[in-house]
């Protein structure tokens, strides 16, 4: 019996357009709406991505989870004083909202409980 064999050609593909969607700012809607991609696919492979990472994490090998996250400055219009909040965007699609003067030891214990495989 042949072993079915994954196409790494598109799992890179998909991997650049989950990571390009979660630069970009937009919605999953508006980033496939501007890249020609059917939503639907969008999300099935962000969602087996996310369970080959998982997978990876779990038996030991090296993931593809990257090890700086993207994050996006979110300023405060309505208290241009207070110190602006920023958001970072997990490899599972979550995305934390974290205050510039928060704990960075309890941001660091925060991201690793997030990334960590359910179980």
């Amino acid at each position: 019996m042949a072993r079915w064999q994954r196409d790494r050609t598109k799992e890179r593909t998909w991997r650049r357009h989950v990571a390009d969607w979660q630069r970009s700012g937009l919605t999953v809607r508006a980033y496939c709406a501007a890249q020609g991609l059917p939503e639907g696919n969008f999300y099935g492979w962000r969602r087996t991505l996310a369970e080959r990472d998982r997978q990876t994490a779990r038996h030991g090998r090296q993931t593809s989870i990257p090890a700086f996250v993207p994050i996006r400055v979110v300023s405060d219009v309505t208290t241009p004083t207070s110190h602006s909040p920023f958001e970072v965007v997990l490899a599972n699609g979550r995305v934390l909202r974290i205050g510039a003067d928060a704990d960075l030891n309890v941001v660091r214990q925060l991201l690793a409980l997030l990334e960590e495989p359910a179980c």
